[in-house]
């Protein structure tokens, strides 16, 4: 192409223009992702230490987890250090890895969730047959397919997404390396890419969101014919899976429906941390708040730890 120069490398978006600006900013996100590294490694401990959470529930719970820590590991400390040393610069290599790994940990986590609804049917409607569908090898192998599928959902796109020539502008108006902001950036015909992402978020995101809806429609049709006690019981186990659900589906609904953000300003980032970093800060809030069985067993672990002090 004549009168264009080939990109090398791009430059992201800080939190803001000005020093003071940037600096209230980066302390925010860096709080709100210290915050998430405890809660969610506290629902590690305590699952993993506590031998009554040792379920294909608080298994996935786990997995899950460990997977947000991961989650917003790959963004917001980035972020932080490059809008606090003003280095904005990213090379090709390191926002193709950056891509890479948010699609594939967004792509597990619906997954995740998905397979936590089945585990939730399966205990309330079937449960006589509960240890026989969700045995240990069943949740292994969950767990295994979706790590695979998601290295295949987020290679293709990553491929695909980088195999465009980027000719124009290397400002990314954005705090890391996302898709719809690499396509405008692009001098190659994107269409095939945005028809690409719209299908498949159609056919995974909204046949997980199909499946999960079908599941609480039979769990609650059943949970109506329990007793009363027995109906608060029930309901108290799955109102913290609807909640991370519904946060996670609609921030990715929000991100998909608008993924043209033609704003420049930090306008553009919010909804980007919608699905980066509001789903695992919330996740072990939820879970922690809303489950007695998780509380308890955090309160296990820190009385063992402060009496193992005291000897």
């Amino acid at each position: 192409m004549t009168n264009s120069t080939t990109v090398t490398e791009f430059l992201l978006e800080g939190f803001g223009i000005s020093w003071e600006l940037r600096l209230l900013n980066s302390m925010l996100f860096l709080l709100m992702y210290l915050f998430t590294l405890f809660g969610n490694l506290l629902i590690v401990t305590v699952t993993t230490f506590d031998h009554n959470l040792h379920t294909p529930m608080y298994f996935f719970l786990r997995n899950l987890s460990m997977l947000d820590m991961c989650y917003i590991s790959v963004t917001v400390p980035n972020a932080c250090v490059a809008s606090l040393t003003n280095s904005r610069t990213i090379s090709i290599v390191g926002c193709a890895t950056q891509v890479f790994l948010v699609i594939y940990f967004a792509i597990v986590e619906m997954m995740f969730l998905t397979i936590m609804a089945r585990d939730r049917y399966v205990a309330i409607c079937h449960p006589l047959y509960y240890p026989v569908i969700m045995n240990y090898q069943f949740c292994v192998r969950m767990t295994l397919a979706s790590l695979i599928s998601g290295l295949i959902y987020s290679g293709v796109h990553t491929g695909n997404t980088f195999q465009l020539s980027f000719c124009q502008s290397n400002v990314i108006h954005q705090f890391f390396c996302d898709v719809p902001s690499l396509l405008k950036l692009s001098c190659s015909d994107t269409s095939s890419n945005e028809i690409l992402i719209l299908v498949s978020a159609i056919v995974v995101c909204g046949g997980c969101f199909i499946f999960i809806a079908i599941s609480y429609i039979c769990i609650f049709s059943t949970v109506l014919k329990f007793p009363t006690g027995e109906r608060t019981k029930a309901f108290s186990t799955c109102v913290p899976h609807i909640l991370v659900v519904s946060v996670f589906l609609t921030s990715i609904a929000y991100v998909c429906l608008k993924p043209s953000v033609t704003s420049e300003t930090n306008q553009s980032i919010i909804p980007s941390v919608l699905y980066t970093i509001v789903p695992p800060l919330l996740n072990p809030i939820i879970y922690s708040l809303r489950n007695k069985q998780v509380k308890g067993a955090v309160r296990k672990v820190m009385f063992k730890k402060i009496y193992s002090r005291k000897l």
